[in-house]
């Protein structure tokens, strides 16, 4: 994620913080006012006067995971053992960081005549939650596709949500995959293995001319994104975003 925007910078502080998956955190933060985002979109957060720092320095960029209707932001994160991210894991509620933004144009296309197919691994669901909430609360027309993959449902962040999600919104399907079962104590009932072109073609076959959405670890990025060009798909039909350094 590159910052794409020269907004002023604005001093939120940290509301609460509370494991979301295995090694995963959401962290969520006032909402300064008169700041707006759109879903989807992504901020820069910056540590001020940090009891730890390393060379990667105290600035992160983060997908917003919240919807612009709710009462905080909310970033999620895997939780590596960084400086930036032991001080984030540490630091007193109450503390201020600095923010900057939006930035980012991973946001849901004007054409309700056409379905969104978002594709996301791990960490990459944080800007389709914030999407497919934001759906929902408004009642969006658009029909939506979630694909979602992860290696066991221990390790998927909102997850639980995500599921319920589809009560509220008969416009939405969330078709999650897990990779690597063997290794949960959980029972999984839904797809297996990684997201591929059978997968998104027994679930697609009336979706039309979708917009496509890709996020999550640079190499799925590219894989999915080579895998559905060379299905057919437009360059100018999917947008991606790789999530790196969790």
């Amino acid at each position: 994620m590159a910052t794409t925007t020269a907004e002023p910078a604005s001093l939120s502080k940290l509301v609460s913080r509370d494991e979301v998956a295995e090694r995963t955190t959401a962290f969520r933060f006032e909402k300064p006012s008169n700041w707006t985002f759109k879903a989807g979109q992504f901020l820069d957060m910056t540590l001020l006067n940090p009891s730890d720092t390393d060379a990667e320095g105290n600035t992160r960029s983060f997908s917003i995971a919240s919807a612009p209707h709710e009462e905080t932001l909310m970033v999620a994160t895997r939780m590596r053992d960084t400086a930036f991210k032991r001080v984030l894991k540490t630091m007193p509620l109450g503390s201020a960081v600095k923010l900057e933004g939006p930035s980012g144009d991973l946001t849901l296309h004007n054409d309700v005549k056409r379905p969104a197919v978002f594709l996301a691994g791990g960490i990459g669901i944080t800007p389709f939650r914030s999407i497919v909430f934001r759906a929902a609360k408004e009642k969006l027309p658009h029909r939506i596709y979630l694909f979602y993959s992860n290696r066991r449902p221990e390790d998927a962040p909102f997850l639980d949500e995500l599921q319920a999600l589809e009560k509220e919104n008969p416009s939405y399907k969330l078709v999650a995959s897990m990779t690597e079962m063997a290794k949960s104590h959980r029972s999984w009932h839904g797809e297996s293995g990684q997201i591929h072109q059978a997968m998104l073609s027994r679930y697609l076959q009336d979706a039309g001319s979708p917009i496509y959405y890709i996020a999550g670890p640079p190499e799925m990025v590219k894989g999915l994104h080579r895998m559905i060009h060379e299905d057919g798909v437009d360059d100018d039909n999917i947008r991606a975003e790789e999530f790196t350094g969790y």
